[in-house]
């Protein structure tokens, strides 16, 4: 018995066949997390739906649904007895308190549900919101410092992979110091600056895929770090206050015909899904 089935193994066709939608699902999942626009896609279709989920839990539904219902039946009321001033203006009065009240009530899942959005659109953008630096482009990097009498002191050590292509430029006034650069391939580097005994060094990533990337390392400033840096605080005592890259923004390309940066797409089909699932779920918003 083992051998007839092991000698049909062997020549039954059944096996490539089996085989064979290996290759397409390698590529779509290459496509699924190399393609910006397919990114954005499927977090939008998951946050839409963990959006209304979250709101049905954190929410008084039966409170919500009777406010509603009153609404609509305030709207009602203005539009059947719209000769009748009296019961016009008490109509708009009592509209007035209803969406009141149904503010107060979505108020709070509104907020449960806005927090998390956030964090999660700021973790996003720091590989949706900017590309690499594409390997032999010219690129920008402005060091800040604290006091212009340092600027002549700065000094910038570069890995063997990436080049200076202008002297730099030294702006007292705005205390920078501005260095063109390019690499010549395609990597993660960290860049050196030494100003008055200490060193900071600022990531680099040179890359034509979607890549974590940092474009500023700061001394301080707790809140632009948080939405704007993924690197550790420059020392307080180093007189460098910022490193700075400018990385290229990103346009999600809808295929050529139209370009929008990824957080509007994000929020369009994000709500587009909200929507479905509320209607699915039967969850009141």
């Amino acid at each position: 018995m083992c051998r007839s089935v092991s000698a049909d193994w062997g020549t039954s066709s059944s096996l490539p066949s089996l085989l064979q939608p290996l290759p397409a699902l390698a590529a779509f999942k290459l496509f699924l997390f190399s393609s910006p626009l397919a990114i954005v896609v499927v977090f939008s279709i998951v946050i839409g739906l963990l959006m209304i989920v979250l709101f049905g839990y954190t929410s008084n539904q039966k409170a919500i649904k009777l406010a509603k219902d009153q609404l609509k039946a305030h709207l009602l009321a203005v539009r059947l007895f719209q000769d009748q001033l009296h019961v016009v203006m008490g109509s708009y009065g009592r509209i007035l308190r209803g969406t009141g009240r149904y503010l107060k009530l979505a108020f709070m899942p509104l907020l449960y549900v806005i927090i998390p959005i956030t964090f999660l659109i700021v973790q996003l953008d720091r590989y949706l919101g900017l590309t690499g630096i594409p390997a032999n482009a010219p690129f920008l990097l402005t060091v800040h410092v604290s006091n212009s009498d340092v600027l002549n002191d700065v000094a910038l050590e570069l890995p063997p992979e990436v080049m200076m292509t202008a002297p730099p430029v030294h702006a007292p006034a705005a205390h920078e110091i501005i260095w063109r650069l390019a690499a010549s391939k395609e990597g993660a580097y960290g860049v050196k600056l030494a100003a008055a005994g200490q060193s900071v060094t600022k990531t680099l990533n040179v890359s034509s895929e979607v890549v974590r990337v940092s474009p500023v390392r700061l001394r301080g400033q707790f809140w632009e770090r948080v939405f704007s840096s993924t690197e550790d605080v420059i020392p307080d005592i180093s007189p460098i206050e910022s490193i700075a890259i400018d990385y290229p923004e990103r346009n999600i390309d809808l295929y050529g015909y139209y370009e929008i940066n990824w957080i509007w797409l994000f929020f369009i089909l994000s709500m587009i899904a909200g929507f479905i699932f509320k209607e699915i779920l039967g969850i009141q918003v």
